[in-house]
């Protein structure tokens, strides 16, 4: 037979200052744990400061240091009058054989998106653009970086080197309205063939994250990545760097 404490509810957590942890620091802890464990769900309301300071049993100010911590870091947002919600990532990015690029899977979702180009300039190609475009060392490339927006809000920071040898003319286009893809396509005279991505967990830096409205500590994903025409020769080399609090990757799979 159980004994009473078996059936009794968790107790609450116990904050203290030991091992030198600031006590806000141990209250983003517990609510980022509440969200990981998915206890506290996505755009669903936390606890508010009131019920936490009671759950906690911490003062309003801490709490509030904590939650803000939170907001920060983009895994909450406050709204007016409503209370403190779990975010909601702006974009999801699914991962299949289907090669498309983000502005046409956003689409495909039927996201809406604004583009920003920050630089797009012709270069002289360094060694390491040259091996991967396999273009002569010292000839022009177009290096273009755009930042892609949902809701106002900046979802990836994309660095293109693009071989201007396969796409004449591609340095004209108005890549806030065409999509790379589709100006590669109307520039080669070629269909998109494959592309080769490796992905890396990173710290955003200075210059991507603020680019990104991001903490230059804050987590994101860098998709490292070669495109392909159909008849193989490499017209883009280049990263996406995506803030890992706003988007997600899917994958659906099928068991032979």
């Amino acid at each position: 037979m159980p004994d009473a404490a078996s059936n009794s509810a968790p107790s609450a957590p116990v904050f203290g200052k030991q091992g030198g942890e600031l006590l806000y620091v141990q209250v983003s802890d517990f609510v980022r744990e509440k969200i990981y464990s998915k206890d506290w769900g996505v755009d669903e309301p936390i606890p508010s400061e009131h019920e936490l300071m009671d759950m906690l049993h911490l003062s309003r100010g801490t709490v509030q240091k904590g939650v803000r911590q939170l907001v920060d870091e983009g895994l909450l947002v406050q709204q007016r009058g409503r209370g403190t919600f779990v975010v909601q990532p702006v974009m999801a990015r699914p991962s299949s054989n289907r090669l498309l690029s983000f502005g046409e899977s956003m689409g495909h979702q039927g996201i809406d998106f604004t583009t920003r180009v920050i630089e797009c300039e012709v270069r002289a190609a360094g060694p390491l653009c040259a091996e991967n475009l396999q273009i002569e060392l010292g000839s022009d490339y177009l290096y273009l970086s755009r930042v892609r927006y949902v809701r106002k809000r900046a979802v990836m920071f994309i660095e293109s080197h693009l071989n201007l040898g396969v796409c004449p003319g591609l340095e004209g286009a108005d890549f806030t309205r065409e999509g790379l893809f589709a100006a590669v396509q109307r520039t080669s005279g070629h269909e998109i063939g494959r592309s080769e991505m490796v992905y890396t967990a990173r710290t955003a830096g200075k210059v991507r994250g603020g680019h990104l409205e991001c903490d230059e500590h804050a987590p994101v994903l860098e998709l490292d990545q070669l495109v392909r025409l159909d008849d193989g020769t490499p017209f883009e080399w280049g990263s996406v760097w995506l803030p890992a609090n706003r988007c997600v990757i899917s994958n659906e799979t099928r068991r032979a």
